[in-house]
């Protein structure tokens, strides 16, 4: 049986994975590019950033993110409030906008990762796993929690000028899960939770244990 093959993700030349030292990293032979480095199977370190990030993202939509104090009178906006308003000022395309990407692509993300880390590190297999890791795969590129946060730095600035802002606790505590979520991506190795998945256990995506079952045998 031949090995399985890497492509280079920036020049998508494929190449046969071999082991690696300790602090050591592969690369292309032909780009230089970063392959893979030596599989890290801590999953204490994912976990622990994605449930500190799970409890920031509940506290950035249960309080304001910002008040403004005008002639004595003071109004405050949630995440979900900001989105709600520029609905009702039509401005629905960019309603939705922030919606999909500030609320819920972080709450499938976030959910994704839970799903998948808290059974692996508990020593069971999640039975949609393959499901649940090309999730993730698809939505990471729509992730622009940071693209929010400089506009509403910028919006806050310009406002300063017209009325008293103040930051609430929904401001400080989504500018910590824009760190919140980068660490636990950044800590999270798809390799690691591919290489605790059989399909042959019991407990794992019954769809993939109907597939392997009627896979062809290989070719002498």
């Amino acid at each position: 049986m031949q090995s399985a093959l890497i492509a280079c993700p920036e020049c998508d030349l494929l190449q046969r994975p071999t082991a690696l030292a300790e602090h050591t990293v592969a690369r292309c032979s032909r780009c230089f590019a970063l392959l893979y480095q030596p599989l890290d199977d801590d999953l204490d370190r994912p976990l622990a950033f994605t449930l500190a990030a799970c409890i920031l993202f509940v506290i950035s939509n249960a309080f304001p993110i910002v008040g403004l104090e005008v002639q004595g009178q003071t109004t405050s906006a949630t995440l979900f409030g900001t989105a709600q308003a520029l609905a009702m000022q039509n401005m629905k395309l960019l309603s939705a906008l922030v919606f999909f990407t500030t609320i819920l692509v972080p709450a499938v993300q976030l959910s994704a990762m839970v799903y998948l880390l808290v059974p692996l590190r508990a020593g069971r297999v999640p039975r949609r796993l393959p499901l649940a890791v090309r999730v993730l795969q698809a939505i990471r590129p729509w992730g622009m929690i940071e693209v929010f946060i400089l506009g509403l730095l910028v919006s806050l600035v310009k406002l300063g000028a017209m009325a008293r802002v103040v930051p609430g606790i929904g401001l400080w505590s989504f500018g910590a899960l824009l760190f919140a979520i980068a660490a636990a991506v950044a800590s999270f190795d798809a390799r690691v939770i591919w290489s605790r998945y059989d399909p042959s256990l019991p407990g794992t995506d019954d769809q993939n244990r109907s597939r392997s079952s009627h896979a062809a045998a290989p070719a002498p």
